[in-house]
């Protein structure tokens, strides 16, 4: 273990957050951008400080539109933005997570300044250019911390030094652990979130929707919903739905969501922007059911025990457990997907994207790796 502190730039996953910051041979700097900054998601940021985190750098990015324009400029902006508080703050290792437009921003920025890249969550497959995107950051990090076998696998094939390759856990499930192990604590998100629609008795039961736009599929993000709000809408079940991402398509989603509630009946169904992870998490584990197309059905929803109803190509090919029922976008067949998760009920705990202690894992990982990374660029 170096004696030294390593600076170390996480951007998502609060426990890895956590273990990076009390770990003793660690400092933690955190840069916060893209959608986490924007009022009309919350903003995340706000829930970050409360959380206790300081920002050691904010990134604004984001180009308003919602279509694919505007997600390859954010990524352009990202990339520039990224490398100027790279250059600020100096870390000796930066850490990515996932497969989202900001994460392939901060591979390609830390890989052309030579700072060593640790990549969260690589080698997992999924619909859209999301499997791309992950996979390109493989290929550009130095480091790869790893769901579970089947991707490490998949790493390696790609042609990564298996020694460069550990198995961690899903860190988000870190989170998902700690909130279920903690129990019922008299939550009450109408109280304690702002959102619009019809409130309801939350203790009679209630289900959970989420839907994103998928990137090759923008242009068909108003009827891909319309079906799905026309399911929720036939079920006549209370419901607590939130906002899309901010992934092209997004804008369409929400005008979707807007005229529907305009000129259609949902009567028991309960709109939020954001929620800090632990309240939404136990808004998931008090839910009957998780509708729509969120990694959220597959990572913790599996362990959770949660029934799924996984709609379209989103999470297309992603390893999953038996608690997710796919369907297409197709109103009738996502009906009667809800009402067969509704009859079955919970799902036994899966830990197929980790056991709760990946947190853990990694920052114990970032303190041994070495650092003696091959250098990319020669001048």
């Amino acid at each position: 273990m170096y004696s030294h502190y390593r600076k170390t730039q996480l951007r998502k996953n609060q426990t890895v957050l956590e273990t990076v910051r009390d770990h003793p041979t660690l400092q933690l700097q955190l840069v916060v951008g893209a959608s986490a900054l924007l009022e009309r998601y919350g903003p995340v940021i706000d829930v970050i400080r409360a959380d206790g985190f300081r920002p050691d750098a904010l990134v604004y990015a984001v180009i308003e539109g919602g279509n694919l324009v505007s997600t390859a400029k954010s990524t352009g902006i990202a990339v520039t933005e990224l490398a100027t508080a790279f250059d600020n703050l100096k870390p000796d290792i930066v850490v990515s997570v996932a497969d989202r437009y900001e994460t392939i921003a901060t591979a390609i920025a830390a890989a052309y300044m030579n700072i060593p890249l640790a990549h969260v969550q690589g080698g997992e497959v999924s619909g859209s250019i999301d499997e791309e995107v992950r996979h390109a950051v493989t290929k550009l990090s130095d480091i790869h911390l790893v769901s579970n076998q089947q991707a490490a696998q998949r790493v390696i094939r790609m042609g990564q030094d298996s020694d460069t390759v550990f198995i961690t856990g899903c860190p988000s499930v870190d989170l998902a652990a700690r909130v279920m192990a903690e129990g019922a604590n008299g939550f009450d998100p109408f109280i304690q979130y702002a959102g619009v629609g019809h409130q309801f008795n939350a203790s009679k039961g209630y289900i959970v929707v989420m839907q994103h736009p998928v990137t090759t599929e923008y242009e068909d993000s108003l009827s891909q919903i319309q079906q799905t709000l026309k399911a929720i809408q036939e079920l006549a079940c209370p419901a607590f739905w939130f906002w899309p991402n901010v992934d092209a398509g997004s804008d369409l989603i929400s005008k979707g969501i807007r005229q529907f509630r305009e000129t259609s009946d949902l009567s028991e169904v309960y709109f939020f922007k954001n929620m800090a992870p632990e309240d939404f998490l136990r808004l998931l584990i008090g839910s009957r059911c998780l509708v729509g197309n969120s990694s959220v059905g597959i990572r913790e929803s599996s362990f959770l025990g949660v029934p799924v109803v996984n709609i379209g190509n989103r999470q297309k090919g992603r390893d999953r457990g038996s608690n997710v029922i796919d369907v297409d976008y197709d109103s009738s067949a996502i009906k009667d997907a809800v009402q067969r998760q509704l009859t079955s009920g919970r799902c036994n705990s899966d830990i197929l994207y980790g056991d709760g202690k990946a947190g853990e894992r990694i920052a114990d990982l970032l303190a041994q790796v070495p650092l003696n990374i091959e250098k990319r660029i020669t001048h």
